[in-house]
């Protein structure tokens, strides 16, 4: 009596194994992509570098920096977490209106030409010395309306010189029209602005003598009566110098809140690159679309399986159900 040979049967099999390894491989070539919906983020970021951008209330690295230079950092390390599709925009804050660096690019594409502009963001760049973060909010939805971009203005929301409330803009106007997130920068504390010359030197810090406390613009919201040397035509605001704490700088949450609130934006403050990445990703700033999906991977790993299976030792296998003699 002889038992059954599976050595011919196993070879066989081996066989089997290769062909589909082989077949599998072939499938990379036929079908190497799906369909699926995936979300995809287009932003315009726009950067305040106004003075109070330069305090200095920020660390890094067991570093003291200013806020500029916080975000600068914290876009330059967001370019390595946003998705692959993502698309990025970037623009500058002054005085009372936003310029455009450049469109939105594709963030892996463009990521060299992205990183070092990021990197020479600079407050010299400003074209006025002027700061009126209510009139900047407002240009930059209306140059960016027409545009699917979500909008992520960053600024601390002081405003120099200050703002006289009775000709604030109308931000309402724009609700609903335009997505995007207010982001603001720096601690609650008021910290000194640095001052530089016109070489860029850093020559100490900005005295309350040295910039306005109150504004000086149209005519006052306060009533006439407490106005100390009050003239309706030369002085509406009084002949008494302003007192405050205008020199020193902290991050104005309310007055952003409010804003951000007004224009139907959303409001987040900077605090680390997480809680950022995480704001930016909320579904009310994503657009789902169907893309390709590269697939072959699969058919790869399916192929290397079979490979791999297909030369498992075996050998007791083989000298088990090797033929017997007949007793």
């Amino acid at each position: 009596m002889y038992r059954l040979n599976y050595w011919g049967a196993f070879r066989d099999y081996r066989c089997c194994c290769l062909l589909l390894a082989c077949l599998a491989l072939m499938g990379m070539l036929i079908k190497p992509f799906n369909e699926q919906k995936a979300a995809h983020y287009n932003f315009t970021f726009i950067v305040d570098i106004t003075r109070s951008m330069n305090a200095v209330d920020y660390q890094a690295e067991d570093q003291a920096i200013s806020r500029l230079q916080f975000v600068k950092l914290q876009l330059r390390q967001l370019l390595k977490q946003l998705p692959c599709s993502t698309k990025i925009g970037l623009g500058v804050f002054t005085e009372r209106r936003s310029t455009l660096l450049f469109e939105p690019l594709n963030v892996c594409e463009n990521y060299a030409e992205l990183d070092s502009t990021l990197s020479k963001i600079d407050w010299r760049m400003a074209w006025a010395a002027d700061s009126n973060i209510a009139k900047g909010l407002l240009n930059t939805l209306e140059m960016l309306q027409k545009s699917n971009s979500t909008i992520v203005f960053i600024t601390d929301g002081q405003e120099a010189p200050p703002v006289n409330p009775a000709y604030q803009p109308d931000l309402t106007v724009l609700k609903g029209k335009v997505k995007g997130l207010v982001v603001g920068t720096g601690g609650l504390k008021a910290v000194p602005i640095p001052k530089f010359d016109e070489t860029g030197k850093s020559v100490g810090v900005y005295k309350a003598e040295d910039v306005p406390h109150r504004t000086s613009f149209g005519q006052s919201n306060l009533d006439p009566a407490q106005i100390e040397g009050y003239d309706a035509r030369n002085a509406p605001f009084g002949r008494k110098a302003g007192v405050g704490n205008e020199h020193l700088s902290a991050l104005q949450e309310s007055y952003l809140t409010q804003l951000a609130r007004q224009a139907g934006l959303s409001y987040t403050r900077l605090s680390n690159l997480e809680n950022l990445l995480v704001t930016l990703q909320q579904p009310e700033f994503a657009e789902e679309s169907l893309e390709q999906v590269d697939i072959r991977w699969r058919y790869a790993l399916f192929a290397l399986s079979l490979f791999c299976f297909s030369y498992l030792p075996l050998v007791e296998i083989q000298s088990r159900y090797l033929p017997i003699t007949k007793n």
